[in-house]
């Protein structure tokens, strides 16, 4: 019986970090509860929910104030909403088949994933254990998205359709980068590595990474402007304003 309690309690709190998230994505874009109105944030409207998940976090923060922490967390929100916002103009730049901003906000798996992320990555950088990663795996679990909490990404991020793109934890990511589906950004697997080491790769500024493009390791970097075709697996640097495609062999049989 104590055990049927503990593990329907524990399944409730995985939904809770999912369902404030959706609630705070509601309030910066009402339109997604069929409100035609301008976006106003209010703090104090989701402070107590967001201070009450902190208090009842599975793994607790370590030395900190929970009520200083929602409060930083909440602070920034607006500037998340400014990323957001970018992140929209970069889809209806990129994408000849959006229509508005509102077919983006209410269809879009990838801008879903990207606010996600960058809601769950303030949560991140504030240390706060294991909500971060809920958030994220939720959005996975609606998208095929799978961004860690923990990547570095930048400004005017466009996933188009985004179907089994994975963004690992060391990841860097510059500004107006475009990634279709299937694309990896991973890590190499050595026999050995420390948690904080740099895994993943870094994509600077202006690239675009075609469908199913593998990029892996820590020290492999894609220049700036560089393209990047589909299928192409790669393990080290190219550089910038770079096109690199595969080529596929093709072997023709001809029987008498």
């Amino acid at each position: 019986m104590i055990l049927k309690k503990q593990i329907k309690m524990n399944t409730l709190f995985h939904k809770i970090p999912a369902a404030l998230f959706d609630s705070l994505l509601d309030e910066l874009y009402p339109i997604r509860l069929g409100l035609i109105e301008e976006p106003s944030f209010n703090v104090e409207s989701q402070y107590a929910d967001w201070l009450r998940i902190l208090n009842n976090n599975l793994v607790p923060s370590e030395k900190a104030d929970n009520r200083v922490l929602v409060r930083t967390f909440l602070d920034q929100i607006p500037l998340v909403k400014e990323k957001l916002d970018e992140d929209i103009e970069a889809i209806l730049k990129g994408d000849p088949a959006a229509t508005s901003a509102t077919e983006i906000v209410l269809t879009y798996p990838g801008f879903y994933a990207i606010a996600a992320y960058r809601i769950a990555h303030l949560l991140y950088d504030l240390n706060v254990p294991l909500i971060p990663r809920i958030i994220t795996e939720h959005a996975h679990a609606q998208t095929g998205i799978d961004i860690h909490p923990g990547a570095t990404i930048g400004r005017a991020f466009f996933i188009d359709h985004g179907t089994g793109v994975v963004i690992g934890e060391t990841s860097v990511i510059g500004d107006r980068v475009k990634l279709y589906q299937g694309v990896t950004l991973g890590g190499l697997s050595p026999r050995s590595v420390a948690h904080n080491d740099k895994r993943h790769p870094t994509i600077e500024d202006d690239v675009v990474l075609y469908a199913q493009a593998t990029i892996l390791g820590g020290e492999t970097t894609i220049g700036k402007g560089s393209i990047i075709g589909g299928n192409v697996w790669l393990t080290e640097s190219v550089p910038a304003q770079s096109k690199v495609f595969y080529k596929p062999s093709i072997e023709s049989t001809v029987y008498a």
